[in-house]
């Protein structure tokens, strides 16, 4: 059995901390880690199941990578394969097809240029604003719940623990946020 480990970077402030800075005070042992990771796991779960009941009603053709891209771009417009690919861990081929089939569904819009098509920005449609906030929207009453669950306090340190784990995707695509 291993040894107590540091929690790792805060991701933010806390307490009087500078942000990035780690509580040294803070030390985990194994079992309170894999407590964590079994309940990100679990959590996990719970948020898939909730976007594959509601992509039930959307019709055939669409799944998680399709309302994984179109919730990326209507919160990073202009971002393309090569971001989108990023943000997602989908290899640059399944990112492609993802965004090629947002496309064909009128869901989505690529810029037309000279760009390599990997390049180019995208954007959703009218009709993909509506497909994401249909999807998002029992994802965002479940979030609610969990959040109101753990307080005010809660959440700010759910947010700082997110974005640690996030790391450096947190800034792919951010320069794009002026869209097309």
């Amino acid at each position: 059995m291993a040894g107590p480990l540091s929690s790792g970077p805060a991701g933010g402030p806390l307490g009087g901390m500078s942000p990035g800075s780690t509580d040294p005070r803070l030390i985990l042992g194994e079992e309170q880690l894999d407590s964590g990771l079994e309940l990100l796991l679990l959590a996990e779960a719970g948020l898939w199941a909730a976007v594959d009941a509601a992509l039930e009603g959307e019709g055939p053709g669409l799944g998680r990578s399709h309302w994984r891209a179109a919730f990326l771009l209507r919160r990073r417009p202009g971002i393309g394969v090569q971001d989108l690919s990023k943000l997602t861990s989908l290899s640059k081929q399944a990112a492609s097809k993802t965004l090629a089939d947002l496309q064909r569904l009128n869901l989505a819009r690529k810029a037309a240029g000279d760009l390599d098509a990997r390049r180019r920005p995208a954007e959703l449609t009218p009709e993909g604003i509506a497909f994401e906030y249909r999807v998002a929207e029992r994802l965002r009453t479940l979030l609610g719940r969990a959040y109101r669950t753990g307080g005010l306090d809660g959440v700010a340190g759910a947010r700082r623990i997110l974005a640690a784990l996030a790391g450096p995707r947190q800034g792919v695509g951010l320069n794009r946020r002026d869209g097309l």
